[in-house]
């Protein structure tokens, strides 16, 4: 068989952004002065931004929603992109995933009221994961799928899936929620043996690894970085952990290549927010992956489309065809690491 295309599971929620004049104290009211749905959630986001930047491969979701409003909405979304939703799973009683995204006009500033619904089922199943000819299986988020992230015979259900995945010749990837948890090493750990690309935030490096990175918004040190990808590496990730945060990333194999790349220099007042940012970055490095791109290449393909998506507030709206958004590097420069 010739595997072809990206399979998405995980995490389908949709983003309910509302506008407000003032943040609350409790028992008193603010203003609603605009409101718009869209999409959130990893599995979601990165199969809209490849839409978005126009890959030429296929695109399948695997998920669950409620039979409800939002999931219908879900759905729709997915179509009207082009994303193959046939492997979708729907929740008899539960509600889709959603959250209430509060923000302040005057400072930008968002809160997140965050249901979990549907998303606490989500199992990846044997007979559907069979189904898909997609060459890359890519699992958002870990620590934020109840069922996935829950232990069985010593492993998590990430863990056994990403299994399945390989054995059945997909190429693996995973992604991350940042949450402070106890459980945090070991959950994510659980999949490590089982994944070939690991994208991971500093938080969540530092989380995982205990070398600190995080530095109130400053860029992390370079060496510790590096220090925390090898270990990383160590765990079992299989060919690359790729390190990001906002001013760039850094990728390391096991062969002892490092690969950095800056992000781009965007002008304070063409940044809307960065919701999205980080699923923006991974799209576009799958992208780059799929096409057998070298990491160096990955990379500037994912920092382009993060870039791209700080353009809107909203988490994927900003995305634009890859060539489009090349001129904004090409407009403003990289950073350097």
């Amino acid at each position: 068989m010739i595997r072809n295309g990206l399979l998405a599971a995980g995490n389908f929620i949709i983003d309910i952004v509302k506008m407000i004049d003032a943040w609350p104290d409790q028992e008193s009211l603010v203003h609603i002065s605009t409101q718009e749905r869209c999409n959130g959630g990893g599995a979601f986001n990165v199969l809209k931004d490849l839409a978005l930047i126009q890959v030429d491969f296929p695109l399948e979701a695997m998920g669950c929603l409620g039979k409800d409003e939002y999931g219908q909405i879900a759905i729709n979304d997915l179509k009207a992109h082009n994303i193959d939703t046939l492997l979708m799973q729907y929740h008899p009683t539960e509600p889709t995933s959603f959250t209430d995204v509060m923000t302040v006009m005057a400072t930008g500033k968002r809160t997140f009221f965050h249901n979990r619904g549907a998303n606490r089922f989500f199992q990846v199943e044997d007979d559907l994961l069979k189904k898909s000819n997609a060459k890359i299986f890519y699992l958002a988020y870990l620590m934020l799928l109840d069922h996935m992230d829950s232990f069985s015979n010593g492993q998590t259900y990430a863990a056994k899936a990403f299994a399945k995945a390989k054995a059945l010749g997909f190429i693996t990837a995973t992604d991350i929620v940042s949450v402070r948890n106890e459980s945090f090493p070991k959950v994510v750990s659980s999949s490590l043996p089982y994944v070939d690309y690991l994208f991971i935030n500093e938080l969540e490096a530092e989380l995982l690894t205990g070398i600190p990175l995080t530095n109130a918004g400053k860029m992390p040190d370079t060496d510790a970085c590096i220090r925390a990808g090898k270990l990383i590496l160590d765990m079992g990730v299989n060919c690359w952990v790729i390190l990001h945060f906002p001013h760039g990333a850094i990728a390391l194999n096991k062969t002892g290549e490092v690969v950095k790349q800056g992000s781009i220099k965007m002008p304070p007042e063409l940044i809307k927010g960065a919701v999205g940012a980080g699923d923006a970055f991974a799209a576009g490095t799958l992208a780059g992956i799929h096409q057998d791109s070298n990491m160096n290449e990955c990379l500037k393909m994912g920092v382009v489309a993060a870039a791209a998506c700080l353009q809107d507030a909203s988490c994927s709206t900003g995305l634009q065809p890859l060539a489009q958004s090349l001129q904004l590097a090409e407009a403003y420069g990289f950073r350097e690491l």
